[in-house]
C-alpha cells in the first residue's frame, strides 16, 4: 500500500446520502438528506462535486465528476447503532459490541432533573427533532406561537423581556 504524506479525511456529519443496509431497522428507511435537499434546490458544490461527492450517488443538479480528484465513499458503520457518537468511535477504530441507549422520547426525567441540579438551570427542547421541528416547537412553547419563521420567533423571544427565564 502506498503511504500518504498527509490525508485530509472530511466528515460531512449528519449529512447522509442515501440510506444504509439496516436503514429499516432504525425508522429511516428512505432517508437521504443530501439527496432530498438537492432536490430542493440547487447545491453550489463545486469542490465537493469534483473531489467526487457526486460519484456516491446521484444528486440532483449535479453531475459525477468522470475523474474525480479524490478518494469517496459512503460509510456505514460496522457497529450496532445509527447515532453520530458510534460512527465518530469507528472512525477512530473503535467497535462497539451493542448501541448505544436511543431515546426516542427524551431523555428520562430523573437525569434531566439531576443535570439541570446539576448546571443550576433548566433545560429546553428533551426531545430528538430536525432543527426545523425543534424550533417550531420551541417556539410554540415559549412564546406561546409557531409559523415557517420559527426560528427568528425563537431568537425573538429569547431577547425578549417578557420570557420567563
Amino acid at each position: 500500500m502506498r503511504e500518504f504524506e498527509r490525508i485530509f479525511w472530511m466528515v460531512l456529519d449528519s449529512v447522509g446520502i442515501g440510506e444504509l443496509p439496516d436503514a429499516a431497522e432504525y425508522g429511516d428507511a428512505g432517508r437521504n438528506t443530501l439527496g432530498h435537499i438537492a432536490e430542493s434546490r440547487p447545491l453550489e458544490i463545486p469542490n465537493l462535486v469534483r473531489l467526487g461527492l457526486a460519484n456516491i450517488a446521484p444528486l440532483k443538479h449535479q453531475t459525477p465528476a468522470a475523474a474525480p480528484l479524490g478518494a469517496y465513499g459512503k460509510g456505514a458503520t460496522r457497529s450496532p447503532g445509527k447515532d453520530t457518537t458510534t460512527g465518530h468511535w469507528e472512525m477512530a477504530g473503535v467497535w462497539l459490541d451493542q448501541a448505544f441507549p436511543v431515546y426516542k422520547n427524551g431523555f428520562p426525567k430523573e437525569l434531566i432533573e439531576e443535570f439541570e441540579k446539576q448546571i443550576g438551570r433548566k433545560t429546553i427542547g428533551n426531545k430528538p427533532a430536525s432543527v426545523r421541528i425543534s424550533s417550531r416547537s420551541l417556539a410554540k412553547s415559549m412564546c406561546g406561537r409557531a409559523s415557517r419563521s420559527s426560528t427568528r420567533r425563537v431568537t425573538a423571544c429569547f431577547k425578549s423581556p417578557r420570557m420567563k427565564r
